[in-house]
């Protein structure tokens, strides 16, 4: 496993974060040949009396991926991996700082060769293997090792740092044993899950354990993955190496530990395995991994927003607003709907939905539930690559200037405490609005008003009621009513805010 703090470690950290790779070899497609077929048992009904079967069948597809690599370092950084140990000492920080300062006036840091060991295993008949992207991080030389002990050299086909994976490939033909990604969505909490792979250099080393939990969240380091929870015992040099269910697919990639001491402590986490698929073939077809992007400003679902749209609960993320021309767009998805799922799995809130899409390969069709009008339907939307700069410039709030409104047609509602005034043609184009928009600009508002408590200020613009475009009060009013109608004492409305649109719902359970 990548260390990536002192050898002598005293506080908990994890390891093998994810670092960005490089591409060396032109892309290649994953063609079985015709007739082979992946390494597969039947499990055993209940807890096994042992493992060794399962073990003995699989074992020979995996390997010990040993590299070398050149990098970057200073006399300092050295220096501080060492006095780790005596982190504490009186003195200590400002002798390291001290000779910081003198390393950055000094010479540029020099390149030196390091090696490091990690495992793999093959998802072809052809040698394409799958490890982990920090075991073959600027890898200048990779080679690998079977269960037999035979050595083969591999090249580096592509990485993803994002997820920390990478796919090498044998260079020497042959027909080599391989397995198969499975389901890990199959496996629940407390299922049997076996680790192979090459700890502290000891290859073919076999853990078990079971499966403690799903869908783990280990910060901004690792974006777009929810990664599996396994007490197999996970150390140093298993990264890369495949965790199995009792079929002998392989249900995660192992990737990080939580420890205190640099050894397995019972919790490490492992890239589930229909992300690995996903990347990995994206990988043996073109080199890298394009993330998927849809086109659209979304925010959480409230409570209050579901109850306005009759839902029995606020899971899922509602679309502010569309960009123009976007995936989205093109796709169909509209302001306003409620994004339910994704390819079937469902969204909890904002964030869900945007590491759900940033996880979507690009160029590839997607399944979108969502709730539109009170309605629940599917669209497909086929997402675009990301680029560097996608979002589109916004500009903050304004509010009307002095005299704005003066001579336009006021209209005020005394049940919601506003005035309003129309949307006209200066205010769509500074608010970055179609021409034809609908909506109306509020103008003055009550203290102690319904407008007010739900935070509305002048100058800002109701777009939408309930899903419906306002294009004059009586419109507001007709949708206020049927709320009311329909026993609910929220409205949802979509609101201008400069170039930003955002969802906020109105309080009618009595007038203001």
């Amino acid at each position: 496993m990548k260390l990536g703090i002192s050898r002598q470690a005293l506080v908990a950290a994890l390891f093998g974060a994810a670092a960005v790779g490089t591409l060396s070899i032109a892309p290649q497609i994953l063609s079985p040949e015709a007739g082979a077929q992946p390494i597969a048992i039947q499990a055993p009904a209940g807890a096994p009396m042992s493992f060794a079967d399962l073990i003995e069948r699989v074992e020979p597809a995996v390997v010990s991926v040993n590299v070398v690599s050149e990098r970057k370092v200073n006399n300092t950084g050295d220096m501080e991996e060492f006095f780790e140990q005596f982190r504490g000492l009186p003195g200590l920080d400002e002798f390291l700082q001290q000779r910081r300062q003198q390393e950055e006036e000094g010479a540029e840091p020099q390149t030196r060769e390091a090696r490091s060991l990690g495992s793999g295993f093959f998802i072809s008949q052809d040698g394409y293997i799958v490890t982990n992207n920090h075991v073959v991080e600027n890898a200048v030389q990779i080679e690998v090792v079977n269960k037999d002990g035979d050595e083969m050299e591999a090249e580096l086909v592509g990485t993803d740092p994002d997820t920390d994976l990478a796919v090498i490939k044998v260079k020497e033909k042959g027909h080599y044993p391989y397995v198969r990604f499975g389901n890990s969505h199959n496996l629940r909490k407390g299922d049997w899950v076996v680790a192979l792979g090459n700890p502290f250099g000891f290859s073919g080393t076999a853990t078990a354990g079971i499966l403690s939990a799903d869908g783990r969240e280990l910060g901004n380091d690792s974006p777009y993955t929810d990664f599996l929870q396994i007490d197999a015992a996970i150390n140093r040099g298993n990264s890369g190496g495949p965790t199995f269910d009792l079929h002998g697919n392989v249900v995660g990639v192992n990737t990080q530990i939580l420890s205190p001491t640099g050894g397995s402590v019972g919790i490490g986490f492992a890239i589930p395995a229909e992300l690995a698929q996903e990347v990995t073939q994206a990988i043996i077809k073109n080199g890298h991994v394009s993330r998927g992007w849809l086109g659209v400003q979304i925010q959480d679902l409230t409570e209050d927003m579901a109850e306005a749209q009759g839902m029995p609960n606020n899971d899922g993320s509602i679309i502010a607003d569309v960009t123009e021309d976007s995936p989205a767009d093109k796709g169909g998805l509209q302001r306003g709907d409620i994004i339910l799922s994704v390819n079937g799995q469902k969204v909890s809130d904002a964030t869900t939905t945007t590491r759900l899409v940033g996880r979507l390969i690009a160029n590839t069709s997607n399944k979108f539930d969502i709730m539109r009008g009170g309605k629940r339907q599917t669209i497909n939307v086929v997402v675009g690559e990301r680029g560097d700069n996608l979002s589109a410039q916004r500009i903050p709030a304004s509010a009307l200037s002095e005299g704005s409104g003066e001579n336009a047609d006021e209209a005020t509602m005394d049940s919601l405490g506003v005035t309003f005034v129309p949307l006209d043609d200066e205010m769509r184009q500074r608010l970055g609005l179609d021409e034809d928009e609908a909506g109306l600009v509020i103008l003055e508002v009550e203290p102690g008003g319904a407008i007010e408590e739900a935070g509305l200020q002048r100058g800002m613009v109701i777009l939408e009621a309930n899903n419906e475009p306002v294009s004059s009060v009586e419109v507001l009013k007709k949708a206020i009513d049927a709320a009311k109608k329909a026993n609910r004492t929220k409205v949802l409305i979509a609101v201008r805010v400069g170039q930003i649109t955002t969802y906020r719902t109105i309080d009618i359970s009595e007038d203001k």
